[in-house]
């Protein structure tokens, strides 16, 4: 059986207003929330097992969070720097790649309050492609790849591609396309 850990007192009055404060709140991020629900819990004396049931987490992680409180106080119930690369963009130039596939793009025939279709810059691609993408991003400053597009806007859930680029004619006379045929082909049978 683990020793009983419990959480050092607070240092101040500053140090247990802002944990119980941070418990408390709807929005601050949901792991510093948990953190200090588990420091909080374990000042109104409650075991590690009784934190972990409450909190619906491991008791080994109630027992690593009152560790980590207990040797650097509040600074360590943040996360550690992980391993690895540091991400090439900050989350400012993702949602700027985000916001721009939402956007039309500039050469994209919109109709005029004459009936024309006219584009911003006919000179732009109509429809948003990766290329496209990344030569608007070079644009605002982005230094990013293809490749590295394709990854944002699939974790973002964010699409780049319409399913369709064209627009309904304003002819009275214009037929739209009937329904599709039958992809399936009676096979003959033997006789």
């Amino acid at each position: 059986m683990p020793p009983l850990l419990h959480a050092r007192p607070p240092a101040d009055p500053d140090e247990q207003r802002t944990l119980r404060r941070l418990a408390a709140s709807r929005h601050a991020p949901a792991d510093w929330i948990l953190r200090a629900r588990i420091v909080v819990r374990s000042w109104d004396g409650e075991r590690a097992s009784q934190i972990a049931a409450g909190l619906g987490c491991h008791p080994k992680t109630v027992r690593q969070w009152l560790h980590r409180f207990n040797t650097h106080g509040v600074d360590g119930l943040g996360d550690r720097p992980r391993s690895g690369r540091p991400r090439r963009l900050d989350q400012t130039q993702r949602g700027q790649l985000v916001a721009l596939v939402r956007q039309d793009p500039t050469g994209r025939l919109v109709r005029q309050a004459d009936g024309t279709l006219a584009a911003v810059d006919p000179q732009q691609p109509g429809v948003w492609t990766l290329d496209a993408l990344v030569q608007a991003a070079h644009e605002l400053g982005i230094a990013i790849e293809r490749s590295q597009v394709r990854r944002i806007l699939l974790e973002e859930g964010a699409r780049w591609r319409h399913p369709r680029s064209w627009t309904p004619s304003p002819d009275p006379e214009f037929v739209p396309k009937g329904p599709e045929s039958s992809t399936s082909i009676p096979t003959p049978r033997p006789g």
